[in-house]
């Protein structure tokens, strides 16, 4: 496979950027915890993942604006794109909530993410199988963390466990979107570009159902009711409150620096 089949595809490019929306978005929402973390170190800890996120985000946009020319750089693809341009997953742009539904949005999101990052390692594009290499072990991490605390909070109190089963069904119906392909992703995987996440499905869906056991939360994941749209552009109302703080000082000052 040459490097022109990704770097002059479309729909390679529209991949790379639902990989680097997701992540910015969900950093976005992190760092909206810095300062109100429940615990210091939990507030930390979640300031660190986002920066994590923002890192491959970094990444991304630089490897999808070096395909797309034209000026574009990691800036004007985060800063300056519209709502209906951004990519992203429906799950990530979910709001923050209580300590529960931030960490149950983080563990769906982890364990896919996990999986999406292994199943990255192979594939033929040496840029993204290096990014995924440079990304897995702090996905790892945020596995670790968001899958203990679910654990925790569901075997926890009372109090708690029904917090968090509470968290689990309100996130429910945004999860199944990561298996659902857009048409940008039908394109690539026909064409032997990628792989299909849902090979890893079965998989990922043990991964999940494991740790829900052990934190004695009942959710029927596999067959759950799935909300689409995120990665074709089509977002709920969310969204445009993320963008509004994302890119204020950009709209507000173009061309600033730091």
């Amino acid at each position: 496979m040459t490097a022109t089949a990704y770097q002059n595809n479309q729909n390679y490019i529209d991949f790379i950027l639902h990989l680097a929306d997701t992540n910015l978005i969900l950093a976005q929402r992190l760092c909206e915890w810095c300062g109100h973390g429940p615990i210091l170190e939990q507030d930390i800890a979640m300031s660190n993942m986002a920066l994590d996120l923002l890192g491959q985000t970094s990444n991304y946009y630089n490897y999808a604006a070096e395909m797309i020319g034209n000026g574009a750089t990691e800036d004007t693809l985060a800063m300056l794109r519209e709502e209906r341009e951004y990519k992203n997953l429906l799950l990530v742009e979910q709001p923050n909530g209580h300590f529960g539904d931030t960490v149950a949005r983080q563990f769906f999101y982890d364990s896919f993410h996990y999986f999406l990052l292994e199943q990255f390692l192979k594939v033929k594009d040496l840029k993204l199988q290096s990014i995924a290499e440079k990304s897995l072990k702090e996905v790892k991490y945020h596995l670790k963390w968001s899958s203990e605390w679910m654990i925790r909070l569901g075997d926890g109190t009372p109090e708690s466990h029904e917090k968090i089963q509470q968290s689990v069904n309100d996130i429910l119906p945004y999860v199944g979107e990561m298996f659902i392909l857009a048409p940008y992703q039908k394109a690539l995987i026909e064409a032997g570009l990628i792989d299909n996440p849902n090979d890893f499905k079965a998989a990922w869906l043990a991964k999940v159902n494991e740790i829900l056991e052990e934190a004695t939360i009942v959710a029927d994941v596999e067959n759950a009711f799935a909300q689409k749209g995120g990665k074709e552009g089509i977002h709920t109302e969310h969204l445009g409150y993320i963008l509004t703080d994302l890119q204020y000082m950009q709209r507000t000052y173009p061309n600033l620096q730091w």
